[in-house]
């Protein structure tokens, strides 16, 4: 039997991750063009799709915002296209989303949007529900495996019915999550079909047409809900007079909570979250005598009810939610929380239990290049004749941000996607006057780190810029980058050099080295340090875990046990996880996990640490 779910057979029954169960709707709803840029915990949606073969064209994009506009473009020549991104990346993605709302597509486009309550892996605990009303958007919401395989392809019908762009709007718990899913029949793809020039529609930079457009993208609203009904995106279960409304994820919470405790509940489902489904909420809240509302994150849900609730007949009617303290506005729901405040059960009632797990701040992978670098930076700054309090150096998103933790501690701030280089010359700007260092991944120099540094070189800002390249987007699985010849598909690409996109900007200086050269790259901070203008080097070695899986390790290293004396000098150095400390207070290296790169040796004052054999 074919043991890619994707290519699996109609009827039958697997168990998915949600985000693979997005990627086999796609299929059954004949998209033709998947395109994204990774991001916990969307990333899976694509990287299935690119095990499926070269029937659908399915890759990654150099960030969000051009992932969108491509999705666009298809969909307006009638082809089917489903765009993926993390929450904040909604953000980069914003300009072009707004503008689509008003323009509309022809060919069903699907926006998966995942966001991270908790936050887990995310710098923000965004909620991107509201980018709704912000654009005027249809929102819909699964609540786990097999509605997020089913949502996908209703979620395509809807946008082409509507013809409006649809946000399919995902959490960590749903992408992540590993349930039963009965399969549907593929469809072909649906490619290009026509586009004719339309200026009214698709020109932004007629007034009166905009005016028009709004008025048309407020019709089409008008008409979600009545189409949502013909694709039952919205359930009702029970009729207890006792009713909670929720969706995505803390549904299967309120089920949870409802089957354990065997009580009489309305349960109130919404997988059109925005606009609010208003007729289908007044028939199943008749008769309601107490309304709770279950929702991660923002009290979104339940601010729509509360203001129709004189639409809604409950204007006598207790609502109970996040606004008065009744669930947590920051983090996860769970199970015990929820049963908790249906129920009214007391924390030890609901048997919830405490792990008590030691702290363990995530740490750089053993012989990352990342570690070197930012060592190099730090003892460079020292070469300068700077103390290390007095230059800042501004982080940026990816795996490097990691140096925050000791014992780097190296990065000061990280903000967003490419806003080291900005911050930096903001900071100079203002009229600091001592140096400052930028850092930067090279996925995210491609990705939004291009425009500033074009910036700070058009406006003379003395700084320091350190792109840090390890050849793939690291943190998120070991995606492309615009660097590679080749992508996950086999797709054939041109490759792009970040040193022949920085010499065309024009910097002052360039200079390229391998971070495990940690003296060189020392003094090369600390001479550059000291130049005017804009400078920027280049830390470039490959992923270690990556090159690893690829290439196998080039070594490891071991400990003399007689030389070692315990001075553990190599630890507060380094902080490789490779690295621990026995019972009598020695060092050892856990030699499965070590790459071979050789930093902690050259820490070791007894040369303890030497090459395996």
């Amino acid at each position: 039997m074919e043991l890619n779910p994707l290519k699996m057979s109609k009827g039958i029954r697997v168990a998915l991750m949600g985000n693979e169960a997005i990627a086999r709707g796609a299929l059954e709803a004949g998209v033709a063009l998947a395109v994204g840029y990774p991001g916990t915990p969307s990333s899976e949606v694509i990287e299935t799709l690119q095990r499926y073969g070269s029937e659908i064209y399915a890759e990654w994009a150099v960030n969000e915002k051009v992932a969108l506009e491509i999705g666009i473009g298809a969909s307006i020549g009638g082809a089917r296209s489903l765009v993926t991104m993390k929450g904040p990346g909604l953000n980069i993605a914003s300009d072009p989303l707004l503008s689509a709302a008003y323009s509309g597509v022809d060919g069903g486009l699907l926006i998966l949007v995942a966001d991270d309550p908790g936050p887990i892996t995310t710098q923000t605990e965004q909620d991107s529900r509201w980018y709704g009303p912000l654009a005027k958007l249809p929102i819909i919401s699964p609540s786990n495996s097999q509605e997020a395989k089913d949502f996908t392809v209703k979620g395509i019908e809807l946008s082409e019915r509507l013809q409006l762009p649809i946000i399919l709007r995902t959490t960590t718990r749903v992408n992540h999550s590993i349930g039963e899913v009965i399969l549907g029949d593929r469809k072909i793809p649906k490619r290009y079909q026509k586009f004719e020039k339309n200026p009214e529609r698709f020109v932004r930079a007629g007034m009166s047409w905009n005016f028009e457009r709004h008025k048309w993208l407020d019709s089409r609203l008008k008409e979600t809900e009545k189409i949502s009904e013909d694709l039952f995106l919205n359930s009702l279960e029970g009729d207890g007079r006792k009713c909670i409304v929720t969706e995505g994820i803390g549904y299967q919470y309120v089920k949870e909570s409802v089957s354990m405790e065997n009580r009489d509940i309305r349960i109130i489902k919404l997988g059109l979250v925005f606009p609010p489904p208003l007729n289908f909420l007044a028939r199943s809240l008749e008769g309601c005598n107490e309304v709770l509302v279950v929702e991660e994150l923002d009290p979104f849900l339940e601010l729509t009810i509360r203001s129709y609730a004189k639409e809604l007949n409950l204007l006598n009617v207790k609502i109970k939610g996040k606004i008065d303290g009744f669930l947590p506005l920051e983090g996860e729901l769970s199970p015990e929380i929820v049963r908790s405040f249906i129920f009214g059960k007391k924390e030890e009632d609901v048997m919830k239990t405490e792990l008590h797990v030691p702290s363990r701040p995530p740490p750089l992978c053993p012989g990352c290049p990342h570690r070197n670098s930012y060592l190099a930076i730090l003892t460079g700054i020292s070469k300068a004749g700077f103390k290390r309090k007095d230059v800042p150096i501004f982080g940026d998103i990816g795996c490097y941000a990691l140096s925050v933790y000791p014992p780097l501690s190296a990065i000061w701030t990280e903000h967003s996607m490419g806003a080291s280089i900005s911050m930096a010359i903001g900071m100079k700007l203002s009229g600091f006057d001592k140096p400052v260092i930028a850092t930067i991944g090279d996925s995210t120099f491609f990705h939004t780190g291009i425009p500033p540094l074009i910036e700070a070189v058009n406006k003379r800002v003395d700084m320091l810029v350190v792109i840090l390249d390890n050849s793939v987007i690291a943190m998120t699985g070991h995606q492309a980058t615009p660097s590679w010849s080749e992508t996950e598909t086999g797709r054939k690409t041109k490759e792009i050099k970040i040193e022949d996109v920085v010499r065309g900007i024009g910097v002052d200086e360039l200079r390229i080295i391998d971070p495990y050269n940690l003296d060189e790259m020392a003094s090369a901070v600390a001479e550059l340090l000291k130049k005017k203008g804009v400078n920027v080097l280049i830390a470039r070695a490959p992923c270690a875990i990556y090159e690893q899986r690829r290439k196998g390790r080039p070594g490891y290293y071991t400990v003399k046990e007689d030389l070692c004396t315990g001075c553990l000098a190599c630890i507060r150095a380094t902080g490789c996880p490779a690295l621990y400390v026995t019972e009598n207070g020695k060092v050892r290296i856990i030699e499965d996990d070590c790459y071979g790169c050789g930093l902690c040796a050259k820490y070791c004052p007894t040369d303890a640490i030497v090459r395996g054999d």
